[in-house]
């Protein structure tokens, strides 16, 4: 299954195929994919932010009114930086918190944050106001960037999982082209000189408010996922979940090959912590000994590995330090004046969304390996051009304005190959490898290392613009043919692999006990090749048969 079958999962002599990959999977399932938007506003948050700041820091008002940022470069990588810190924070603890209390309510515990660090930034009288609040809801990013993907993967069915959690990307890279074009229109409020109004900026940082409001109060009529439901022991809700997800009858034999599957692996989670720890330990010790494992057990290191250098390579070929400062990028390669600045950024907005739409499309028929290789090999030409072109004309891009016009568009070219490669995959990755129990936590780690990452990126590259110039695409460079060297040698195919099935990916359930355990789970509950499938079927019917007054017809 590591590459081949799309969509399948194996269940006696059946095979679960709930349609076709890509675009024509979501048409054909338009309640998954309008659930899937809607949970993705949290991915539009954090693209906001990140494009927001970057237009801000240039404003003349907002100068103004903060000195000590203009003048002091360390300080001002601070200010980007301090959000993804605190973003680390919110997603290495929400994985407790997304499995405690269900990844539909800690959206809602996100949101609530969110808004409440929105309003202290957007009435920051002086610089300590506005890092209390970049780092409050930057909890509340780290929050959101580390359930939204999460849940959206437990919703999805196999062949259209890619394309689901990819919304997330296609929503921030929505939250990026609002931003600039906000920042391009509001900077206008006053002038643009000296007599511009705080509402240049000030209005910015409060339209952030209302996406984050509708998720808010729209997170009561999302539905549970039904693997966490699974996981809770609540299979009659599970049950019910799947079928108005899947739009089948409950007898289905796809959809009772799918429920037996989760209830397999969470049979086998159950068992096995029971072996490894015993009966009667806290919650807490348990969850702690899981964090270990993540880095102890040698198939859960593997998938570890894979997800935390996925978030580190996103970060460290370059992406948000164009996005962060990409003003300051334009004006380097030769482009002057605040409008022409922002306009530039404006089309990196432009071209980070339609970029992103082909991976939506089509990332399930690609594949996460091709598709990263694809985005790697791009993304380096680009840096190689974009740095010898900084090179050579660095001093006298005001005499070659065609070198500083061509420098901007690999810029571009650059956004668009990251756009539909890494960007999606990284969010894809993490949140459809691991195993039930420990699958919270994981995807928390794997989200913390991307802010961690992002936040000695936003530091460090205020810097290196000014000390090594051009070497900053360089540096950037390195680590773009890092990634595609790196997958082609050791990221595996997960492409309409079910998420109960990823074990056969990564070397889990490798010990003899840890098969006949698993082996006699299936066999119990009708999965085995032996199995008798169409009598669990029945047992289902009849154990549930309120289920189908839901309305799940085709």
């Amino acid at each position: 299954m590591a590459g081949g079958t799309v969509g399948t999962a194996i269940a006696g002599t059946h095979e679960i195929v709930y349609g076709p990959p890509g675009y024509k999977g979501l048409i054909k399932e338009p309640r998954l994919f309008a659930l899937a938007c809607f949970a993705s506003i949290g991915g539009l948050l954090f693209g906001y932010d990140q494009g927001v700041i970057s237009g801000v820091l240039v404003m003349n008002n907002f100068s103004k009114h903060f000195p000590v940022l203009t003048e002091d470069a360390t300080l001002q990588g601070w200010l980007v930086s301090i959000m993804t810190l605190g973003a680390m924070f919110g997603a290495f603890v929400n994985g407790p918190i997304s499995d405690r209390l269900s990844r539909r309510w800690s959206i809602l515990g996100a949101n609530i944050i969110f808004l409440v660090g929105s309003i202290i930034q957007c009435a920051a009288e002086n610089v300590a106001m506005l890092f209390v609040g970049r780092f409050v809801f930057g909890c509340a990013i780290g929050m959101l960037a580390m359930v939204v993907p999460l849940y959206l993967s437990e919703l999805a069915p196999p062949n259209i999982r890619g394309a689901l959690v990819a919304l997330q990307q296609l929503s921030i890279t929505v939250g990026i082209m609002v931003s600039f074009w906000i920042n391009y229109g509001t900077q206008y409020i006053g002038g643009t000189g000296e007599g511009q109004s705080q509402a240049a900026w000030r209005i910015p940082f409060a339209l952030q408010c209302l996406p984050s409001a509708i998720l808010a109060v729209g997170t009561f009529f999302l539905p549970y996922s039904p693997r966490w439901l699974m996981n809770q022991g609540r299979e009659d809700e599970a049950l019910q979940t799947l079928v108005r997800l899947r739009r089948v009858p409950v007898t289905d034999y796809r959809l009772t090959a799918e429920f037996l599957e989760i209830k397999a692996a969470r049979l086998f989670d159950q068992q096995t912590k029971i072996d490894k720890y015993g009966e009667g330990l806290s919650d807490f010790y348990i969850a702690l000994q899981q964090y270990k494992e993540l880095f102890t057990a040698s198939h859960l290191r593997k998938r570890t590995m894979v997800a935390c250098l996925l978030q580190v390579l996103q970060q460290f070929t370059g992406i948000n330090a164009i996005i962060y400062y990409a003003p300051q990028f334009f004006e380097a390669i030769g482009l002057r004046g605040n409008s022409v600045n922002l306009l530039a950024t404006g089309v990196v907005g432009i071209v980070f969304f339609f970029s992103t739409i082909p991976a939506v499309m089509y990332l399930d028929r690609w594949g996460r390996r091709k598709t990263l290789m694809l985005g790697a090999a791009g993304m380096s030409v680009a840096q190689l051009i974009v740095a010898t072109l900084y090179a050579v004309y660095k001093n006298t891009f005001s005499q070659h304005p065609a070198a500083g016009w061509a420098a901007c568009v690999f810029v571009w070219v650059y956004i668009g190959t990251f756009a539909f490669s890494i960007a999606c995959v990284n969010w894809i990755m993490p949140s459809e490898m691991f195993p039930p129990a420990t699958r919270g936590k994981a995807v928390g780690v794997a989200i913390a290392s991307n802010y961690l990452s992002n936040f000695i990126v936003a530091l460090i590259t205020p810097r290196m613009l000014r000390s090594i110039t051009f070497g900053t695409f360089y540096f950037f460079l390195v680590f773009c043919v890092i990634l595609g060297v790196w997958t082609y040698f050791c990221v595996p195919e997960t492409k309409g692999v079910p998420i109960e099935e990823m074990d056969r990916l990564f070397g889990g359930n490798d010990a003899e006990a840890d098969l006949e355990r698993i082996a006699e789970i299936r066999s119990r509950i009708g999965l085995a090749p032996n199995g008798d499938t169409d009598a669990v079927l029945k047992e289902i019917k009849d154990t549930t048969s309120h289920v189908e007054s839901v309305g799940c017809d085709k």
